[in-house]
């Protein structure tokens, strides 16, 4: 188990409202033959919740330290980081500045002005764009533009990077989550989480693997195809590690992606998608975002499919929130995606 003095080490803000429920899906569990629990990171309590608030209480621990007082960062234009971004901001009594990336082609228009979108218009974050969404070293070099700036007006900045190159701070939330869900239940089989940035994916199973847990660690590609993840979740666990001061070979050997409910490609709804967010909703009576947790659910649906998660095994699912992005996918969502 990582001793609590190494992740103390990093300054934190307080943004979690306390431990999040795990909660058993009995209908699901008897329809799918599993024992199926969520871990209900969509409740972290700020802004709509979900799982970038315990990212974020790492990166703005590190702001704070730093005297900032304004945030900036890079996320698609329903991206729930930046909205729970401007949110943490405003919490600590900070500006944000929120660049949206044209990540997800061929949008109607509630997806320009709804869901994220609206909510970060009421939080009074400034936004600036940026015209495409797979140039995360071009992202971060436009804030820091933004950012010199702001320093020549008297402010003092701080960016949040997408690139690789930084020190991965945001996936300590989730080695902290690891350790929590050991905590709540240390006797499951597999976990299943969305794996995107890397960050959540990687510090869940860096978490659990400190506390010696040997579940399975499934991550479902919601952005970038197996092989293209697999190659991302290795540098951000090297990073991680680096961070902790930590081998890393253990846990990249344990690094499980799966692209199956990826098609047609990020914030893209699928027929499997759809179908998941739909069962999850009719099933238990609760909502999954099209873009992170229904893809999610939707690989879980596949692993038991393929056999790779068998039946009476205890599954935890993490539900990472996002619940502002259904309304700026109301076309999708009632229409006929491929």
């Amino acid at each position: 188990m990582i001793r609590n003095e190494n992740l103390n080490r990093f300054p934190r803000a307080q943004l979690m409202s306390g431990p999040t429920p795990l909660e058993h899906l009995d209908n699901l569990s008897a329809e799918l033959d599993i024992d199926l629990w969520l871990k209900r990171d969509d409740l972290t309590g700020l802004s709509f919740g979900g799982n970038k608030t315990r990212q974020l209480e790492f990166y703005l621990g590190d702001a704070q330290q730093k005297g900032a007082d304004t945030i900036l960062i890079t996320g698609a234009v329903q991206s729930n980081f930046v909205r729970s971004a401007a949110a943490a901001a405003a919490k600590l009594g900070m500006q944000s500045v929120l660049q949206l990336e044209e990540r997800v082609p061929d949008m109607g228009s509630e997806y320009y002005a709804s869901g994220n979108v609206l909510l970060a218009q009421i939080l009074g974050a400034e936004q600036m764009s940026y015209p495409e969404g797979e140039d995360e070293p071009g992202a971060d070099a436009a804030l820091h533009a933004r950012a010199d700036e702001l320093k020549a007006q008297g402010c003092t900045p701080y960016v949040i990077h997408l690139g690789l190159h930084h020190p991965p701070l945001g996936a300590l939330g989730y080695v902290v989550a690891g350790q929590e869900l050991y905590q709540q239940m240390p006797d499951f089989d597999a976990v299943i989480v969305p794996s995107g940035s890397g960050a959540t994916h990687g510090g869940l199973l860096t978490g659990l693997a400190l506390e010696e847990s040997i579940a399975s660690v499934f991550g479902i590609c919601v952005r970038r195809d197996r092989e293209k993840q697999k190659a991302r979740m290795k540098t951000v666990l090297q990073n991680l590690a680096d961070l902790l001061n930590i081998d890393a070979g253990f846990l990249q050997d344990r690094i499980d992606v799966w692209d199956e409910a990826l098609p047609p490609g990020y914030g893209k709804v699928n027929a499997k998608t759809r179908a998941a967010l739909e069962k999850m909703a009719r099933t238990e009576g609760v909502f999954l975002d099209p873009v992170y947790s229904a893809k999610t659910f939707a690989g879980l649906l596949d692993l038991i499919e393929r056999g790779k998660i068998k039946p009476g095994e205890k599954v935890v699912l993490l539900h990472t929130g996002g619940l502002p992005a259904l309304f700026g996918y109301q076309k999708e969502l009632v229409g006929n995606p491929a």
